[in-house]
């Protein structure tokens, strides 16, 4: 096959989860009513924290962002996908894969942030709580999700330039349903390694001072409960972490599963598994999450849909 320029390289071709044509209407079904959910659970979500006064405070302020993001990355690889399959084309063009790779590195990203913010956030409230009103004022608040946009955007737009020097040979096929960077620079035809040494360098600094903060964060939150005397205080205390612990554990495990899946040079059908657990399964269950396991959220959720049912 013949090179061609990214500039003259009009489309990928997406292999997709299956090519089986029996399936693809199942498919199509289940990915459609995960997608509709995300999106329902994510919004209910942000309609509650907006609406209740008593969710007014940092740890909502977060979820609430969360919940956005959530609802963004799926929206960045589902409706592509339900559309390919519906209309029997595997076809995106290169504009199209270009932008998904850059808001979906943005929106991973900025969960990845979040996450360490609202760890950073439970820090305080439990190790710190005669201040943490005082740490944890709106304008610090806003300020922290502020500086996770501008360094992931700077991030992402980064990685794509990077991306657009690369050429591609006609009719590149990507063993996905969707545009990832590290599936994007397995098929390019020209040098990567530059490509490379930004990606694990982003990796290194993105994923692992994270997941230090939360790490740190938890060792000081375990400490302090250790600490407390009142068997009822310490379980008030954790309480209010588990939501975020189990999201924490999903978000991380699936990402793990789709980096331990995906080490070697082909694609496996496990990989591809992962990926769909990491990009749409837990956004999907984050909202659950947190409206069964954290009281104050269930009552406004109750409340909306008292106010919404009344006639």
């Amino acid at each position: 096959m013949g090179k061609e320029n990214h500039t003259e390289l009009s489309q990928f071709l997406l292999l997709g989860l299956s090519d089986d044509p029996k399936l693809q209407p199942i498919l199509f079904g289940i990915f459609l009513f995960m997608y509709l959910v995300t999106v329902l659970g994510n919004l209910l979500i942000i309609l509650a924290v907006s609406s209740d006064s008593h969710l007014h405070n940092p740890m909502y302020f977060f979820l609430s962002n969360l919940s956005f993001v959530d609802m963004c990355f799926t929206s960045t690889t589902v409706p592509k996908m339900l559309v390919n399959i519906q209309t029997k084309n595997k076809n995106i063009s290169y504009m199209q894969c270009l932008t998904q790779v850059y808001f979906f590195m943005v929106f991973a990203g900025m969960d990845n942030f979040l996450l360490t913010v609202m760890a950073f956030d439970r820090f305080v409230a439990i190790c710190h709580p005669l201040n943490y009103t005082v740490i944890m004022n709106p304008h610090f608040c806003c300020f922290l999700v502020l500086m996770c946009w501008i360094i992931i955007l700077s991030v992402s737009l980064f990685h794509s330039l990077l991306m657009k020097q690369l050429t591609f040979s006609m009719g590149t096929e990507i063993p996905h349903f969707f545009c990832e960077l590290a599936q994007i620079l397995r098929v390019a035809s020209s040098d990567i390694l530059i490509n490379n040494i930004a990606l694990y360098v982003a990796t290194a600094l993105l994923c692992v001072f994270p997941v230090t903060g939360i790490l740190f964060s938890y060792s000081q939150i375990v400490s302090s409960l250790l600490n407390m005397s009142s068997v009822v205080s310490k379980y008030r205390a954790f309480s209010t972490c588990g939501s975020h612990l189990c999201v924490v554990c999903l978000f991380y495990g699936t990402a793990l599963g789709v980096y331990l899946s995906s080490a070697g040079t082909d694609v496996s059908q496990g990989s591809t598994i992962a990926s769909v657990m990491y990009t749409v399964v837990t956004p999907m269950l984050n909202p659950f999450i947190y409206s069964l396991r954290n009281k104050d959220v269930k009552g406004a959720l109750v409340r909306i849909l008292k106010v919404y049912s009344c006639p």
